[in-house]
């Protein structure tokens, strides 16, 4: 393989940027470099646990998330204020899969095709941070203006020794679980007439069911080489390291068209 230029974006890189726009720049950037074939192997070097955030929004628990109706200008960006770090923590699990994983010894035979598709994820991610970012500067807002909460990221730490609870939790609970309520909250802003923040919600939507795809197709590759099924291997997994259960209702469709059958997720609701 080629050697990366000077000015190459790794992985780790993307995870060491603490200013938001300036991370979702350096996730399209790696992206481009993984795209041409420019591999640094740094980007498999260990990440650090949690990666680089900015100043702002304050971190507070779930409950202290204020919710908003979404009559008002400043209630439409508080979804997308919480939409927007979603995103940005996207960005982060997809860097960090790569950063650490793509050594898994279950990849021995895969690795390129693992980073492609993982930065591949990594760059719709950071476009839809900056979609959002953008809509929120027409709504008079920035992210960083509402608290948010840390759970994505505990979630990451909690998975961060398993390459196969990772996948399990990060696409597979908490990336399908948007599939499910991403609909609802297309229809309320268009009932508000904000179809401008509809129409990005849609675009986020319709690519988030191919990282979902992207998420189960590792996670069956991971449980084929420990020689274990994917269905019970896939439920234990959640059991082990999901707090609480999963939520119906579930869009079935759309995970049906993830290739995500409700087999591997219906029982844990009960």
């Amino acid at each position: 393989m080629m050697p990366m230029p000077a000015t190459s974006v790794s992985a780790n890189d993307v995870l060491s940027t603490a200013d938001a726009d300036a991370k979702a720049v350096a996730g399209r950037a790696f992206r481009r470099n993984v795209e041409g074939g420019q591999f640094d192997f740094k980007a498999f070097a260990p990440p650090a646990l949690t990666p680089a955030r900015p100043l702002r929004p304050e971190l507070v628990p779930p409950s202290g998330v204020a919710k908003r109706g979404l009559g008002t200008a400043a209630g439409r960006a508080a979804l997308l204020h919480a939409i927007a770090h979603i995103e940005l923590n996207a960005i982060d699990l997809s860097a960090d899969m790569i950063a650490r994983f793509a050594n898994a010894e279950e990849l021995e035979s895969e690795r390129d095709r693992f980073v492609d598709d993982w930065s591949k994820v990594c760059d719709d991610e950071s476009r839809h941070f900056a979609m959002i970012q953008a809509r929120l500067g027409e709504l008079g807002h920035a992210y960083g203006d509402f608290p948010a909460h840390n759970g994505l990221w505990d979630a990451a730490r909690d998975t961060a020794h398993d390459i196969a609870a990772r996948l399990a939790i990060a696409p597979l609970v908490l990336e399908a679980r948007g599939l499910d309520v991403t609909p609802g909250m297309i229809k309320r802003l268009e009932s508000v007439g904000d179809k401008a923040s509809a129409e990005i919600l849609k675009v986020i939507y319709r690519e988030e069911v191919a990282h979902v795809e992207t998420g189960i197709r590792w996670f069956r590759h991971v449980a084929k080489a420990r020689n274990q099924r994917p269905v019970p291997y896939f439920q234990n997994l959640v059991k082990d390291h999901f707090r609480g259960r999963l939520k119906p209702p579930f869009n079935v469709e759309a995970r049906d068209r993830a290739h995500f059958p409700i087999d591997f997720y219906g029982k844990l609701a009960s």
